[in-house]
């Protein structure tokens, strides 16, 4: 049988990985085999990330949150797929989507066609919702640059990592609480961010 991991991995060293950190100790996952990232997706530079893919071995089992953790497009999710489950013989754990998990004890033609399809539905869902984001958040800065607001220090309120978090709580994907501890914000300061992401979705 062999080792068992989990990459862990937030886009900014703001963000707070606690929660997928208490998620992948309660699967029993040794703490020295959690393998934290503070890492864009789309980095060309994740040094942990590939640390871990050249530890990793055949027969290793490695856990992930969702495929998104892998990376922030399309092509590059399916290539980083591929190179771990073809190249490097791992089992990949998807949490939030088991019917992605590559150890299934049915794995016929069928499945394996429909997983497939899944996980490309996926990848595009990732891209998409990244390029969303972002052409939000620049939206938003021309609408204040336009305005005469200043863009000191307060711009960072509307990064892409905290739109996205305000729009899964107020879509009730997560607790507010959750929210408060990935962002590491008071109520109060949570709550003036979810106006910003309001106005500039309403753009």
């Amino acid at each position: 049988m062999g080792s068992i991991y989990a990459l862990i991995r937030v886009s900014t060293q703001e963000q707070n990985e606690a929660r997928q950190v208490i998620t992948m100790t309660g699967l029993g996952i040794e703490k020295n085999n959690i393998i934290i990232e503070k890492e864009s997706g789309r980095s060309t530079d994740r040094k942990k990330y590939r640390g871990l893919v050249r530890r990793l071995q055949v027969g290793d089992t490695l856990y992930i949150e969702n495929i998104d953790r892998l990376s922030r497009d399309y092509d590059g999710i399916l290539e980083q797929w591929r190179v771990l489950t073809t190249q490097k013989g791992v089992i990949l754990k998807v949490l939030d989507t088991p019917m992605l998990n590559t150890d299934q004890k049915h794995d016929s033609l069928t499945d394996k066609f429909m997983r497939d399809i899944l996980l490309r539905t996926q990848a595009f869902a990732a891209e998409y919702e990244w390029q969303k984001i972002k052409n939000r958040q620049a939206q938003g800065i021309a609408a204040a640059k336009a305005s005469g607001k200043a863009l000191g220090r307060p711009k960072s309120i509307t990064t892409a990592e905290k739109i996205c978090v305000v729009e899964q709580y107020q879509s009730h994907k997560i607790t507010i609480e959750t929210a408060l501890s990935i962002l590491k914000l008071k109520k109060s300061a949570f709550y003036k961010l979810c106006q910003t992401v309001n106005n500039i979705n309403s753009l």
